[in-house]
């Protein structure tokens, strides 16, 4: 059973290749999975406000037509909003950590959730707003999942408003989630972001995918653990995190977000692209 441990750390572009000798090979093919917010995108005070690096939005679009290399984006947020804010052209993308899945072509995989969630899922999402929608926090409502957002919240007041919105969450049936100043809540369901991730995986290049492709995954949160747990073994994947002594599925911990454009120059080094 994979397990959490203290990984090393990579701080330097050339501590790729010196770290990952062969991993990456032109005559392979390459998934590369990659979450957006606090990944592709530095974690900005309004998740409205976030963006891509230049030089990491410029070298994410050259590997995107690379012939070898499969692209995929899954995040917490709503489908549409992680399209608009990524918009590279043949990459596929899943939001509500994976329970929406959208490829190049159009076709999708939506997650249908029970009658009975969907109707707690309304009720709890005009509870929160009735009762914790204040004093700068605020309700983002994705349709499947949720994310409470306090950032804006004055700090005194953030750990009651934080405590009662999990609370009620998890009265209606809901998993709340600590993320970067906010609570994500995500249905009682099996199905998560490793889910989504073998389920793209499998659907792209077939049941024997691990004999046919090299993968790379990279995210900041701990909704991302469900897909470096899936693919301890199979793949390499990346936690961005700032404690030296997190316990991650991962292979490798990168201790800023801006370490992500030099995973992506390692790539394009490889592939020339």
């Amino acid at each position: 059973m994979p397990e959490k441990q203290i990984v090393p750390v990579i701080s330097r572009l050339e501590e790729f290749e010196k770290n990952l000798p062969g991993y990456l090979d032109t005559h392979n093919k390459l998934a590369i999975l990659l979450d957006y917010d606090g990944t592709l995108a530095p974690i900005a005070d309004n998740p409205n406000k976030t963006k891509m690096p230049v030089e990491l939005e410029a070298i994410l679009r050259r590997l995107a037509k690379h012939p070898q290399i499969f692209m995929a984006v899954i995040s917490g947020r709503a489908l549409r909003d992680v399209h608009a804010l990524v918009n590279i052209d043949g990459v596929t993308f899943a939001g509500n950590h994976g329970l929406e899945i959208e490829y190049p072509d159009g076709s999708r995989h939506d997650f249908e959730l029970p009658g009975e969630i969907q109707r707690n899922y309304t009720a709890m999402v005009d509870e929160l707003k009735e009762r914790v929608e204040k004093n700068g926090a605020w309700v983002e409502d994705k349709r499947v999942s949720l994310t409470f957002h306090y950032r804006d919240t004055p700090a005194h007041l953030k750990d009651e408003l934080k405590q009662l919105a999990a609370e009620i969450c998890q009265r209606h049936g809901f998993r709340p989630n600590q993320a970067h100043e906010a609570i994500e809540a995500k249905p009682p369901v099996d199905w998560n972001k490793g889910e989504a991730a073998l389920h793209i995986l499998k659907t792209k290049f077939g049941p024997n995918w691990a004999d046919e492709v090299r993968v790379v995954f990279a995210g900041d949160d701990t909704t991302d653990e469900d897909a470096m747990r899936v693919l301890q073994g199979l793949g390499r994947s990346f936690r961005i995190a700032a404690d030296a002594q997190i316990q991650t599925f991962a292979d490798f911990r990168l201790p800023k977000q801006d370490l992500m454009t030099d995973l992506l120059k390692w790539i394009s080094t490889v592939y020339v692209c």
